[in-house]
């Protein structure tokens, strides 16, 4: 009877466990340090530090942290940049004047559905064909449900687990396949959240945090599982931004609140993400791994 037959119990004690296998960080692996320089030139040292070098994948990148964030990357050095999104086409004005204000660079979109395996499988190797290859991947894409958790139909719970974590993990798989293929290495960042810290106030969002928390997660498991391969895998927590998904005068009252308990006395602007965005993908951030940046202007501390 093979180790697979056996019932019950037995069955476990058969088993054998695959194993991590880590890095030596060797100048011949994938995680060898770089050269610590001092430029002589403090302009060229200034660039090089932030450098982003190659082609990224931005899911959600339609939207106003995304674009903000794409904006960013390619004004530090990327080269090729390729937009997930349902609905692209919904920003078709900000994408034409990126493409406007960076001639030189690959700028594309797709119309994907992160949940659908398939369909990113397929999106990732559009990419490689279009761009060449994918060093950076940033997933923005998510989705938030609020409702009191005893009223909460199992559907939306599942539906928000499905896109913000799963469909993460689906992205960050099917990058990491083709960065592994390419041989570069790259860099993962999830965009997590201060919900995946503690409980928000006042609205009730058990899955939106729940979600977020999962991230932080599989952000750590996936910087351990994929170092050797020169990936590494971070995010950021962004608290409350002032974009419209927290407009309109029915949330006004939740904005003074969330303003209020924050010892900045305010929201975040969507430009003051874009600097953890580029620092994890660039050159500045090699040493990093397994971190999560939060961005709050301190709304955790209390």
């Amino acid at each position: 009877m093979g180790s697979s037959e056996l019932p019950g119990r037995a069955a476990l004690t058969a088993r054998v466990l695959p194993s991590m296998v880590l890095s030596d960080g060797s100048a011949s692996s994938m995680t060898p340090a770089p050269a610590s320089n001092i430029e002589t030139d403090a302009a060229v040292g200034a660039q090089k530090r932030f450098n982003v070098q190659g082609n990224a994948v931005i899911t959600g990148g339609a939207g106003t942290l995304g674009l903000q964030s794409c904006d960013a990357l390619l004004e530090h050095g990327l080269q090729g940049l390729m937009i997930f999104d349902v609905n692209p086409d919904n920003s078709q004005e900000e994408i034409a004047r990126m493409k406007a204000k960076f001639p030189a660079a690959k700028i594309h979109t797709q119309k994907v559905d992160v949940t659908d395996e398939d369909a990113v499988k397929e999106a990732m190797e559009e990419t490689v064909r279009q761009l060449g290859s994918i060093d950076i991947l940033v997933c923005f894409v998510g989705v938030v449900g609020c409702m009191d958790a005893l009223e909460m139909p199992i559907s939306q719970w599942r539906k928000v687990l499905d896109v913000n974590t799963t469909g993460s993990f689906i992205c960050a798989q099917a990058a990491a396949r083709e960065m592994v293929k390419h041989g570069n290495g790259g860099s993962i960042t999830f965009v997590a959240s201060i919900s995946a810290h503690r409980v928000n106030y006042p609205q009730p969002q058990v899955a939106y945090n729940v979600s977020k928390s999962a991230l932080l997660m599989l952000k750590s498991c996936l910087a351990a599982e994929w170092a050797r391969y020169g990936i590494r895998t971070n995010s950021v927590s962004p608290g409350y931004m002032d974009t419209i998904l927290n407009e309109g005068d029915n949330i006004a009252l939740h904005r003074k609140i969330w303003a209020e308990r924050n010892p900045s006395g305010r929201m975040g602007s969507p430009s003051e993400l874009t600097g953890a965005i580029v620092l994890l993908a660039s050159t500045a951030g090699t040493y990093m791994n397994g971190s999560d940046i939060v961005v709050d202007g301190g709304a955790i501390v209390f």
